[in-house]
């Protein structure tokens, strides 16, 4: 009783405390199966210049461990000209770069693809002073993506 009494007293002074609100993840369904998924997401990312830095595989690490998880990727790309800017203005952007994309396929069996949105990273680390980048970083996400869960 005494931890929900603390839980909710913390809860009703989270807003006046300065506590912001999580940036909505970009989520988009994909008619193609995860495997169909990620490789689309790589050649997409290819196709446009950037680089595939590593891919990690959730389901592959938990099936070494002897559980169970549906098909679960993030794919990790970066392109420098885009990435350095942001690090320039604010190192602590290195926290979260490069860019990540999640592939995975939920209860019912969709495959879904999502990832932060630029100006979240952004605004998490204070970078005030490239709008461009973010604008283009965006707009290489929401291609990607695009291309990716395309018919």
């Amino acid at each position: 009783m005494r931890a929900l009494a603390i839980a909710a007293c913390f809860l009703a002074l989270a807003p006046s405390a300065g506590f912001a609100q999580a940036p909505a993840l970009v989520i988009k369904k994909s008619p193609h199966d995860a495997a169909a998924t990620v490789a689309r997401i790589e050649a997409a990312i290819t196709k446009r210049g950037a680089a595939i830095v590593a891919k990690v595989d959730h389901a592959a690490a938990a099936k070494a461990n002897g559980m169970d998880l549906k098909p679960t990727v993030v794919v990790i790309f970066g392109n420098p000209k885009l990435g350095t800017p942001l690090m320039q203005s604010s190192p602590t952007a290195g926290l979260d770069l490069p860019m990540r994309v999640l592939v995975w396929q939920d209860a019912s069996g969709t495959v879904m693809v999502g990832y932060w949105p630029p100006a979240a990273l952004a605004a998490s680390h204070g970078v005030k002073d490239r709008d461009q980048v973010v604008k283009t970083m965006t707009g290489a996400l929401d291609a990607i993506t695009s291309e990716a869960v395309a018919k």
